[in-house]
């Protein structure tokens, strides 16, 4: 109960529960395009951008079997990085390939060699807030840094026009997309709609042909679509194998292998993830940390 015997009590307590408020509280979203930092949360409902002190995902060099997408994206975006022309990329196919690992690991490495203003700063938009893109882009474009935004999963189902607003955000539009964003996105669909969308389309529109076009123009803003398949068993073993060498994990090859060829079959398949899973459980039973 406040003290009315002493008013300057209640004050401090009152200062002392604000303050520790305060401490609990997040941090506040920028409002503009940030100044400093690498790595950003694009929260609209928030007003602005959220900073991200740690970008979760493993280096460059322990991504295995996938070297044509890696040097293709990395050289993508070294080259957007530095000023010069460069797609927006689309990163499609088999679930648990490294897609997003791989943005994520390429920003990583084009930063090791930047400092400063210099660096790109990668900024991730959830699926839901896409048709906010617009609203972002304007944020930024006054702005001299460099800036990735990224878009995990992305699909659009029935009766979703969102995707409207990405087409015009990337390419089309009076306003078009600002020289300093490059888009990424990833998806298990090439053409980021299921098919038996795209077939109810052509059952039930006028022109058929035009109604599909529609839907399908929207991948076609994607300069980069590169293509993520399911892996074989060799490919599946040599991807241990990294993580094992890497992380320095001591048990005999063969061994290794048997163990992660058990885990892939009781999952049901060979994947990246599947491998990374595996290697979190070897590790724990070995009593190992797993740090870089």
């Amino acid at each position: 109960m406040p003290d009315r015997q002493n008013p300057s009590l209640d004050n401090e307590l009152l200062a002392r529960i604000a303050a520790a408020l305060e401490r609990l509280a997040p941090p506040a979203p920028a409002r503009g395009a940030p100044a400093a930092g690498d790595a950003f949360l694009w929260e609209p409902a928030g007003g602005g951008l959220m900073s991200v002190d740690t970008v979760s995902g493993v280096p460059l060099k322990l991504l295995q079997g996938v070297d044509a997408a890696r040097d293709t994206l990395l050289m993508n975006t070294r080259r957007f990085a530095d000023g010069l022309p460069a797609n927006n990329a689309l990163l499609w196919g088999a679930r648990g390939m490294g897609k997003s690992s791989l943005v994520k690991a390429a920003h990583r490495s084009v930063n090791e060699s930047r400092q400063g203003a210099a660096r790109l700063v990668l900024i991730e938009i959830h699926r839901e807030d896409i048709a906010t893109l617009p609203q972002l882009l304007r944020i930024l474009k006054p702005s001299t840094r460099r800036f990735l935004l990224f878009c995990d999963d992305l699909s659009f189902d029935r009766d979703d026009a969102s995707y409207k607003s990405l087409k015009a955000a990337l390419e089309g539009g009076i306003e078009g997309r600002p020289a300093n964003a490059l888009f990424y996105a990833t998806s298990n669909r090439r053409h980021l709609m299921p098919r038996d969308m795209m077939e109810n389309e052509r059952s039930t529109a006028i022109n058929p042909s035009e109604a599909v076009e529609e839907k399908v123009s929207l991948s076609d803003r994607f300069g980069l679509w590169i293509g993520f398949h399911n892996c074989g068993q060799d490919e599946y073993l040599a991807i241990i194998e990294g993580y094992a060498k890497h992380y320095d994990l001591q048990i005999a090859r063969d061994e290794l292998h048997r163990k992660a060829l058990t885990w892939a079959a009781g999952r049901g398949g060979r994947s990246g993830r599947v491998a990374w899973q595996f290697i979190q459980d070897l590790a724990g039973e070995l009593g190992k940390r797993l740090s870089e």
